[in-house]
């Protein structure tokens, strides 16, 4: 029996990975569900896969709910404890994280001292400390399987190269963008509103990696996580705009070939593949029809229109807290937009003047705690720009 714990279990990558596990069958069990504060959806999972633990991160809806769990669920603490709890649970063998931003550090770190198979939909703790949380995890012997499609497809390219091998095998990574909802629109991008930001041309996704989409920092950060992951230096990532996203990365070789891994737009093949490896299983996914692909473009991002991108590789350039300053500007940037106080074009503005005050601290030794201390600072720091900021 493989238990699951499934941390966002209610959003996008979460319900789908619900569904995922139900559709391995038999030896597949989701042991655990943890949700921020949709409680009626947390329900409905609790009917459907009849877990023996929930978590549930908002204290105003943990109170309310702990009037009512169900007989033969036990409900953890509010809060990170309880995500922590669920992520270093005895029982468990896989620890699904999809959660959104910094909040998943602690109980990412959880599962990896817990040594659990952990599949990984939460980049923003790679993107903070990932060459630090990387050693944790072959310390504790727990493998870390990424669950977005690029960073997994890239894993998936890099199966027959020995871990330690692949900077010396890589010559390039092709990173993929869709591009977002903005690419090829004409004009200013300031008018943007977040019903528009949160379109996205191919994917079905959460109100901030959406914004993140579009303003092209969700591939800054995947740079980030897929340098920590696979120990690269970042420049050997190259981002390539493929508006069909068919072809979800690749990966070129010193030796001039290049693998890709193509598939549908459809994150439940990823969703699986990072709980069933280093076996496939069937999927709820549909094929790539190869004969129904009238073509597939790619091109070169656009720096100058879409900053925050710059600003992701620029982060990872220098180092030390200064991807982890990034991150945290950008959340604050992100949520401050979404409640109509920021324009569309002041997010990379916040992010870049949270960077620059970054100063000597960028070249600093980084530690796990230095990373989570950089977080809180950022973001107080993102706060007092966006406070100067002018309203929409």
């Amino acid at each position: 029996m493989k238990n699951v714990v499934i941390l966002g279990s209610t959003g996008s990558i979460g319900a789908n990975a619900v569904k995922a596990v139900k559709n391995l069958g038999r030896g597949w069990r989701t042991l655990g569900l943890s949700v921020n504060s949709d409680l009626k959806a947390l329900e409905a999972q609790i009917r459907a896969v009849k877990p023996a633990f929930v978590s549930v991160f908002d204290y105003d809806a943990w109170k309310e709910f702990r009037a009512r769990v169900p007989r033969g669920v036990r409900l953890l603490p509010p809060g990170i404890e309880g995500l922590a709890g669920m992520a270093s649970l005895k029982q468990a063998d896989i620890v699904l994280s999809a959660v959104t931003g910094a909040v998943g550090f602690a109980p990412l770190l959880a599962a990896i001292r817990a040594s659990k198979h952990i599949a990984l939909a939460n980049k923003e703790p790679m993107v903070m400390a990932g060459e630090l949380l990387m050693k944790e995890a072959e310390r504790w012997e727990a493998k870390i399987i990424p669950v977005d499609s690029e960073p997994s497809a890239i894993f998936q390219c890099l199966a027959s190269v020995e871990p330690g091998r692949y900077g010396a095998e890589v010559a390039r990574v092709f990173l993929t963008a869709s591009g977002g909802p903005f690419y090829a629109r004409k004009g200013s991008l300031a008018g943007v509103t977040p019903a528009q930001a949160m379109k996205h041309p191919r994917w079905d996704m959460g109100p901030k990696i959406s914004v993140d989409s579009s303003t092209l920092m969700n591939k800054g950060l995947e740079a980030i996580e897929i340098k920590n992951l696979f120990s690269l230096p970042v420049s050997k990532i190259e981002v390539v705009i493929h508006p069909q996203s068919v072809v979800h990365s690749g990966v070129e070789f010193r030796d001039g070939s290049v693998l890709a891994q193509l598939s549908r737009p459809d994150m439940k093949l990823p969703i699986q593949y990072a709980l069933t490896w280093p076996e496939r299983a069937p999927s709820l996914a549909e094929p790539l029809d190869l004969f129904k692909l009238a073509r597939l473009d790619f091109a070169r991002p656009d720096f100058r229109r879409f900053p925050c991108l710059e600003l992701a590789f620029e982060a990872a350039r220098r180092g030390g807290v200064c991807p982890a300053a990034l991150n945290a500007a950008n959340e604050v940037a992100v949520e401050r937009f979404l409640a109509g106080k920021l324009r569309f074009t002041d997010i990379p503005a916040v992010v870049e003047k949270v960077l620059a005050a970054c100063g000597s601290a960028s070249g600093a030794r980084l530690t796990l705690a230095g990373a989570v201390e950089a977080d809180g600072w950022a973001r107080q720091k993102a706060l007092d720009v966006t406070l100067t900021k002018r309203l929409i």
